[in-house]
């Protein structure tokens, strides 16, 4: 089953800046945008992505992100 996070990966470009994309998209549930943004932080762990920025905001009892920009390495 692929990812909505595996989708936004695989329809960026090779090492150009990349939004996570939020308003509008099928990310824009704060917690589904956060799933997303964790996936790419464990992609960037594994040398797939690299992470340029970062954001997160209290939500619910915890830390969520709300903003992510990637370059894709791989």
């Amino acid at each position: 089953m692929q990812t909505l996070a595996l989708d936004v990966y695989l329809d960026s470009r090779m090492g150009m800046p990349t939004d996570l994309p939020h308003a509008g998209s099928s990310l824009e549930h704060p917690l589904v945008f956060d799933l997303a943004a964790r996936e790419f932080k464990q992609w960037a762990s594994m040398g797939l992505v690299e992470i340029l920025s970062e954001r997160q905001r209290p939500a619910w009892g915890e830390m969520v992100f709300d903003q992510l920009s990637f370059k894709r390495l791989r």
